[in-house]
């Protein structure tokens, strides 16, 4: 229902509807980041520390929503997928986390959620493009 949903934005708005659902994905996922850094920093936690246990909330959640939402590739094993997954998404995540602990280290007055969505931002197209054309490819036939 959800999937039917976002082609139907993506054909509203005359966009691929594999960006549409990136993006909703992208959105679930940045929620789940900010909510969990922001319970585990009030908790107590360094936000440098607390934004790496977010990141891997984060992942594990829109590695499952782009596997079922956005790519709907099955032709890989599962493992072999999740590794694909996971180099992608280090080098997006990190890209994303350098930001934020830029910002954060410089400006440690402001509010660090602010910088975790520039961060985000930061890693977003080369997330994309990296899970487009190497996590959820399809495989190529001998």
């Amino acid at each position: 229902m959800i999937t039917r949903l976002l082609h139907r934005c993506a054909r509203q708005f005359s966009l691929p509807p594999e960006v549409v659902c990136f993006g909703f994905v992208g959105c679930m996922g940045l929620a789940t980041d900010m909510s969990s850094f922001t319970a585990l920093h009030e908790a107590g936690m360094h936000p440098l520390a607390a934004r790496i246990f977010s990141l891997a909330f984060a992942t594990l959640m829109t590695w499952s929503l782009n596997r079922h939402l956005t790519f709907e590739r099955r032709e890989r094993s599962m493992g072999n997928e999740a590794s694909r997954y996971v180099m992608v998404t280090l080098c997006a995540q990190g890209l994303s986390y350098g930001t934020f602990a830029i910002l954060v280290l410089l400006m440690p007055q402001f509010w660090p959620q602010v910088f975790m969505v520039i961060g985000a931002i930061a890693g977003a197209a080369f997330s994309f493009l990296g899970h487009k054309l190497f996590s959820f490819a399809p495989t190529t036939q001998r």
